[in-house]
């Protein structure tokens, strides 16, 4: 009899420095991942503080299930990366039926020794 898998996680779990208050933020996002990167949307675009907190200080730590990690994030430009963009919406799409807002890609750091 196989093993059961584990369920996909749901949630990604982003941790930000507040641009202006140098403390630190954590939301809960949905999210997709794609060639080993990590991809989450902000439905209020540049009006979330914490996509704010990601333009001013793109160095970030997340989760997914119980590993913390260090990244950098950035927002994607539909224009510069038309194929990207539209490959993340189609995930978005499929896996949360939604995908309409400022798509952020969060690029995993490779562990430090010891890690």
């Amino acid at each position: 009899m196989a093993e059961p898998t584990a369920a996909p996680e749901e949630f990604l779990y982003l941790a930000t420095t507040g641009h202006r208050s140098g403390r630190p933020h954590l939301i809960e996002i949905w999210f997709v991942e794609h060639g080993g990167r990590y991809y989450v949307v902000s439905e209020r675009h540049e009006a979330s503080h914490w996509v704010q907190n990601v333009r001013h200080q793109p160095e970030v730590a997340f989760m997914v299930g119980r590993r913390l990690r260090r990244a950098t994030a950035r927002t994607l430009d539909p224009a510069a990366e038309p194929e990207l963009h539209a490959k993340v919406r189609e995930l978005m799409d499929r896996r949360h039926d939604w995908s309409e807002g400022l798509i952020v890609e969060i690029a995993p750091q490779a562990p430090s020794r010891g890690e």
